[in-house]
């Protein structure tokens, strides 16, 4: 499982969402950090939504749901295992 978080320096919302996902346990994820700042085109499409996660599929992104930030590490566990389309 691969995924993409959307961030830019000095974000609090985007720094609280990477904290989250590192404490997720029961699912196993790759994740990559793109900082919107470093290409135009991520940061024309994110520069309003970020923090954005979105899982890698073979032929797309696809985007999750925004958790509120006050959402808890089990909350966003809880919308991954919703979410996540399993490749195999």
């Amino acid at each position: 499982m691969y995924l993409i978080l959307y961030s830019k320096p000095e974000c609090h919302l985007c720094q609280g969402l990477q904290e989250k996902l590192a404490q997720v346990k029961d699912i196993p994820f790759e994740l990559e950090i793109r900082d919107i700042t470093t290409r135009e085109d991520w940061f024309e499409t994110y520069q309003y939504e970020i923090p954005v996660l979105c899982q890698k599929l073979p032929d797309r992104e696809k985007p999750l749901p925004r958790l509120s930030p006050r959402a808890s590490v089990a909350k966003l566990e809880q919308m991954l295992q919703k979410n996540l389309i399993i490749v195999g």
